[in-house]
């Protein structure tokens, strides 16, 4: 009798293979195993939204640090607005994408959509990568952010792509390409949407003006002062 697997160790190996895609690995087959879970989707998406409203608040108390002339004010609406985004965007993308793939699959018979809980472990597990990216954001340097941002965008879609990849390369080239397209396309405007919304550019250090050195106009001098005669 084999014991039952631990869930915290199969979560961490799922958070493993998300993080390290790769041509010809699936995530569903090598990962999942047939056994969805939806307990590291969960959190996943819980920790991310609770970060991007943390690390954004962080960024405009540095942005006042920096310029004392910004207003700061606790923004704790950006936890719920991380929430709704992060948890709409793994439950909703996914159902449009199963429902669609369902579709296809009777269009064209060889056409084997995953299950819909399979569909959502792959989209909740691969936003893992950018809870490590958000708080690196911090770092007052745009184009390290960008880098951050472009590498953890790669990864996390490089993780879709290669898992729905053995499920689309049954359909036609035309179709494969548009549905692989659009996911990228909708995984990309969630990471730049959290990056313009959550992280404010911080304002550039203010510049000492010169000092201003004024001078009266020859007809406000005062007259010279007549010297003294000597008798």
């Amino acid at each position: 009798m084999t014991p039952a697997p631990n869930p915290i160790n199969a979560v961490l190996d799922r958070i493993k293979g998300s993080l390290l895609p790769r041509p010809g690995h699936n995530f569903v087959r090598h990962c999942l195993r047939n056994r969805p879970d939806l307990y590291g989707p969960f959190w996943i998406c819980a920790t991310l939204a609770f970060v991007l409203a943390v690390t954004g608040n962080l960024t405009l108390v540095l942005a006042q640090r920096r310029d004392p002339s910004i207003h700061y004010s606790p923004q704790f609406h950006k936890v719920t607005v991380a929430g709704v985004t992060i948890y709409c965007y793994v439950w909703l993308v996914p159902l449009a994408l199963w429902g669609f793939l369902r579709w296809r699959k009777r269009v064209r018979e060889r056409v084997g959509p995953y299950t819909f809980l399979e569909t959502v472990c792959v989209y909740g597990y691969s936003l893992f990568v950018f809870i490590p990216t958000v708080v690196l954001w911090l770092i007052p340097v745009p184009w390290l952010q960008w880098l951050f941002g472009a590498l953890a965008l790669a990864l996390s879609a490089a993780s879709l792509v290669f898992t729905l990849w053995p499920v689309v390369r049954e359909d036609t080239r035309l179709v494969a390409a548009v549905l692989l397209s659009t996911v990228v396309l909708l995984h990309a405007l969630l990471a730049t949407g959290c990056k313009f919304y959550f992280f404010q550019p911080l304002p550039l250090e203010p510049l000492a003006p010169p000092p201003q050195t004024t001078s009266l106009p020859l007809n406000l001098l005062p007259p010279p002062t007549p010297r003294s005669q000597v008798t």
